[in-house]
């Protein structure tokens, strides 16, 4: 069963308080906390088989390196890819969308070619594309959202031609939690030979993901998010295009084969994870995948739409008068996230006030500008849910919301 208050006991951070109160963590969809299973996977590789993969016959590099390997499998399996080559160990999601714009970008398009991003996405999946197109003389259409903060699927339509070679969108919003529907991008872009590059640093931790459902051509997100470790990020990619890519990033480990006139790549994912990687990460990434499809990723994202069903209701029975939400409020489009304003006071003092109750909550523009000027704000404070998270937080959060509501009456 899936129990939140079980699987809260496997998370030793909340163990503690914070000024004396008990710690109600909202900013999942900054960062996500570690279960002592993923703890201890990393502990165990850095006492007991510490060595760098792919670059020894001794015990200890074997045994790392076959360690290494399975998490690639156990990522695959996590996401459905149909290999586990097509997983690349990167950074973090930044890193491997960066990676697809560098690699694939830089080299397939031309001046005259279209790539269609959203106005709601994270700037790590529109920075890289606008300095693409800069470089290529390509050039960007932006699709717009609706009024209830959906994507305008009509406008998308509507950007969408022969010259589209590239369609970068996040399905899920790290603002406005709004889902965004993929399979059926993926078909209106396959219909003019363009590719999806999706950005899942929001969705792949928090609702079932499969890539070959999806047909997405690439999709990336972080290992942080979703239980596992900083520093560590997936990039998937479909085979065929893997392995047409050279790297934008080359040295140790990325070749078979070098002489003074030619390099011969290594075979995918070698070629795209160039130098030492983040092996003990990648472990505790797999640990966390693991421990997420024991839960089922079915039963996370029901737990997390009860949440901000229960939340969204307390907001509106209790606080419609003094706070203000910005996304969806059809759960079915919805993810754990929400993003609001307090009447009469800055998104970051709202935050500042919220911690002094024990809450911790994101305040500022997430790195998606484009979308706050387009709704006309200085930012937002955001709420995220996650698997440890129950609904005495949301009371905690509500009672807190109404203790300031009282400071201005």
């Amino acid at each position: 069963m899936f129990d939140p208050y079980t699987i809260k006991e496997d998370f030793p951070i909340f163990s503690i308080k914070v000024y004396d109160k008990p710690l109600v963590y909202l900013d999942n969809a900054a960062t996500s906390h570690r279960p002592k299973q993923v703890i201890e996977a990393i502990r165990r590789f850095y006492e007991e088989f510490n060595a760098n993969v792919e670059r020894g016959l001794h015990y200890l590099s074997q045994k790392a390196s076959e360690m290494y390997e399975d998490a690639h499998k156990t990522i695959a399996k996590f996401i459905g890819a149909r290999s586990w080559n097509e997983v690349v160990l990167t950074y973090n999601t930044t890193y491997a969308l960066n990676i697809v714009a560098l690699s694939w970008g830089l080299n397939n398009l031309k001046e005259g070619d279209e790539i269609v991003l959203t106005i709601m996405e994270h700037h790590s999946n529109m920075l890289p594309w606008r300095f693409i197109a800069k470089k290529t003389g390509a050039k960007i259409k932006y699709v717009t959202i609706k009024k209830d903060y959906t994507l305008d699927y009509g406008d998308l339509e509507s950007k969408i031609s022969e010259k589209t070679k590239v369609i970068a969108i996040a399905q899920m919003s790290n603002v406005l939690g709004t889902i965004n529907n993929i399979k059926y991008v993926t078909k209106l872009a396959h219909k003019v030979g363009a590719i999806v590059v999706v950005d899942g640093a929001q969705s792949v931790p928090h609702i079932p993901v499969n890539v070959k459902e999806l047909d997405v051509d690439f999709l990336a997100f972080s290992s942080h998010k979703m239980l596992g470790p900083t520093g560590l990020g997936v990039l998937y990619g479909k085979k065929e295009l893997l392995e047409e890519i050279s790297p934008a990033i080359s040295g140790g480990g990325t070749i078979r084969d070098v002489t003074l006139k030619e390099v011969i790549w290594a075979h995918i994912p070698e070629k795209l994870e160039a130098g030492t990687p983040h092996i003990a990460g990648a472990i505790g990434l797999a640990e966390a995948a693991k421990y997420l499809m024991k839960l089922g990723m079915d039963n996370v994202r029901r737990h997390e739409r009860e949440l901000t069903e229960y939340a969204l209701k307390l907001l509106k029975e209790e606080l419609e008068d003094f706070v203000i939400h910005y996304g969806p409020t059809k759960l079915n489009v919805k993810g754990g996230i929400i993003a609001f304003n307090v009447k009469g006071y800055d998104h970051h003092a709202v935050a500042a006030f919220l911690d002094t109750e024990g809450i911790a909550v994101r305040s500022g523009m997430h790195c998606a500008h484009p979308l706050h000027h387009h709704l006309g704000l200085k930012g937002t404070v955001r709420a995220s849910f996650y698997i440890y998270n129950v609904k005495e937080d949301v009371d905690t959060l509500i009672e807190a919301l109404k203790k300031l509501k009282r400071f201005k009456q």
